[in-house]
């Protein structure tokens, strides 16, 4: 089994969780949502599964800079559509691995989903 990692090239929390991956020997698909996107059905599957307030990066730069109307009584359909029109305000990373599906990195987090 290949996990898949999405995220954004220059992140240094993608760069952790990478290299964590290469260093437990974790073969992984790279996408990078910020330079190819991301479609709404994989979107939807993040935010069912975790919750779209888990997904959304409240902390990062994007979502603070948006207007005070884009952030304030934000819904499921709201939040998706705004990591659709920027998904860099999408948390990284988000990792797919067979019916694993994390969110963020903390290394005890992979450690436990990946057994090492």
């Amino acid at each position: 089994m290949t996990a898949i990692i999405y995220g954004i090239k220059n992140c240094d929390t993608m760069k952790k969780a990478r290299a964590w991956l290469e260093e437990h020997g974790i073969a992984y698909d790279f996408h990078d949502y910020k330079a190819v996107g991301i479609d709404r059905a994989h979107l939807e599957q993040w935010v069912d599964r975790a919750g779209w307030d888990i997904v959304l990066n409240r902390a990062g730069t994007t979502f603070r800079k948006l207007p005070d109307a884009d952030r304030e009584n934000l819904t499921r359909e709201k939040a998706i559509s705004l990591m659709l029109d920027q998904p860099s305000m999408i948390k990284r990373p988000v990792l797919e691995a067979g019916d694993k599906l994390l969110i963020g990195f903390k290394p005890e987090n992979y450690g436990t989903e990946f057994g090492t």
